[in-house]
């Protein structure tokens, strides 16, 4: 069925009625490699943030300054970056029971997941950014999400996505398509991928104004960017870095 298909490949020319896409955009790593990716593709790119109660609020605070620097270094993708959107669901840190939402330690519970994991998050996220594509005129919804270098959130597969295609383009009558341009790539594939897009210049936005750490530290810059050094998103990021430049080294 083609309402199921998910183009979670390397990036490729969008059909021709593609052309206005929403990403899911938390001022991270991901997402902003993302949108990086969107604006190269699409002639009107909207952003899509949500402010849940999380712990690293500070995502919050340098999403606008990615989005204004992304601006600023690639006037290329400047008339095509649209509106920016917030949205609030505090309902998530009312349901608790997350490293993320919650000050607690960060540690894998009984069904083998961490505890980082925020159940329905990215369902809500995804049914939310559906109904502001309709609204909105946007045809294409961007996440970051991957299967490839994760914790393990069953929200962030594959099959949960197709799944969430379908259910957006049955339940709101519209031909919405979900992209995940990161699901079969690791980090050290992130960081190049941000390097094919924009060169040293996108790599070095990327390590110096994104955050994903989730203990919100932005204290001490790393090669790899802000970040604790210690949690798991840190770790992931950090040895993301270390492999591609061992790679870079290699091919040189």
């Amino acid at each position: 069925m083609r309402a199921m298909q998910n183009d979670s490949s390397s990036p490729q020319a969008p059909a021709a009625r593609h052309t206005a896409a929403l990403v899911l955009f938390s001022g991270g790593q991901d997402s902003t490699t993302c949108l990086a990716q969107a604006l190269s593709l699409y002639e009107r790119v909207e952003t899509l943030g949500f402010d849940y109660g999380q712990r690293h609020s500070v995502e919050m605070q340098v999403r606008q300054q990615v989005r204004e620097r992304l601006s600023r270094d690639f006037p290329q993708w400047a008339p095509r970056l649209g509106d920016d959107h917030v949205l609030s669901l505090d309902v998530l840190q009312q349901i608790g029971g997350s490293s993320l939402t919650e000050d607690v330690a960060f540690a894998m519970q009984a069904d083998g997941l961490p505890n980082t994991f925020v159940p329905g998050r990215n369902l809500l996220f995804l049914t939310l950014a559906g109904a502001l594509a309709y609204r909105r005129g946007l045809s294409v919804i961007v996440t970051g999400v991957c299967e490839t270098d994760y914790s393990g959130y069953p929200d962030c597969r594959d099959d949960t996505m197709k799944a969430m295609q379908l259910a957006l383009n049955l339940g709101l009558e519209r031909r919405l398509r979900i992209e995940t341009p990161l699901m079969w790539i690791d980090k050290a594939q992130t960081w190049q991928m941000a390097h094919d897009l924009g060169g040293d210049t996108l790599v070095d936005l990327i390590q110096r104004d994104t955050h994903t750490c989730y203990q919100g530290t932005r204290e001490t810059l790393h090669d790899w960017g802000y970040g604790c050094g210690t949690c798991p998103a840190c770790d992931l990021r950090a040895r993301g870095w270390h492999q591609w430049q061992a790679q870079r080294e290699t091919a040189n």
